[in-house]
């Protein structure tokens, strides 16, 4: 099977919103790291979100970017059965899990247990930088799944690539 042909090219054809996606997503990034967030958690929860959603780009480009934080290939290779392996700190089971009830927000809601569960490992602070991440990740991967965004040239570090 071929990879199926790309629809748009938004970066194009909408360079203002590119734009301002982009620099939401750097805007998310360092309040996330002010408040605690750790860069390879950001990667997780980005790679996760993906999982859930099918993005094929956004997989590449968070896979490379979690190895280039120092990510192990045993952990991202393990993350879509996140819950039934030893590899993951407490910390990282709150986050990949509450990024799964985000991401599946239109099953109901984000369970009051599953909120109650994060918010007693991370603080509040942290809570709402961990929730912009997973929505923005949410975003863009509508926005690289549906103009079928093609798959590849993403180099870890380099933002001109995407």
């Amino acid at each position: 099977m071929t990879a199926p042909e790309p629809r748009l090219n938004l970066r194009q054809l909408s360079r203002d919103n590119y734009a301002a996606m982009l620099k939401l997503t750097a805007v998310v990034d360092q309040a996330a790291v002010d408040a605690g967030l750790e860069k390879p958690l950001l990667e997780l929860v980005r790679i996760r979100a993906s999982q859930i959603n099918g993005c094929a780009f956004c997989l590449d480009m968070h896979t490379k970017d979690a190895r280039h934080a120092g990510e192990t290939e045993q952990r991202i290779y393990a993350l879509n059965a996140w819950a039934e392996t030893p590899f993951y700190t407490e910390r990282e089971r709150a986050a990949l899990e509450f990024t799964e009830a985000v991401t599946l927000v239109h099953d109901g809601q984000v369970p009051d247990d599953v909120y109650q569960r994060t918010a007693k490992v991370f603080s509040e602070p942290e809570l709402a930088q961990l929730l912009w991440v997973a929505t923005v990740i949410n975003a863009f991967n509508r926005l690289a799944i549906t103009p079928r965004v093609p798959v590849g040239g993403y180099v870890a570090g380099d933002p001109s690539s995407i």
